[in-house]
């Protein structure tokens, strides 16, 4: 076997390994998180986070001109969103 066979053994193994890496890779399932995801309109700023489970996602919703947050929370075993809390910002001057 000469060094050119070798070489071209070599690097078809290695393209080999490579192509089943990157198929393992890119067919793997990825979790989609939408923490730290900001949105403002008008007098609304929407941004949200993550609770202490990892399937449990908030929703905080501030109202700029009544100066009033509500919190919702989506529940993906029931497919719900329910309101969580509501909190009055002006106290908090």
């Amino acid at each position: 076997m000469d060094s050119k066979n070798f070489a071209i053994g070599v690097l078809s193994t290695t393209a080999a390994i490579l192509l089943v890496g990157v198929i393992v890779v890119t067919t793997r399932p990825q979790p989609t998180i939408a923490a730290g995801m900001t949105a403002v309109g008008g007098d609304y700023i929407l941004t949200v986070g993550t609770g202490t489970q990892l399937d449990e996602e908030f929703v905080y919703v501030v109202a700029v001109s009544a100066q009033k947050m509500l919190v919702y929370r989506f529940d993906g075993n029931r497919s719900e969103i329910e309101i969580v809390q509501g909190i009055d910002l002006s106290e908090f001057r």
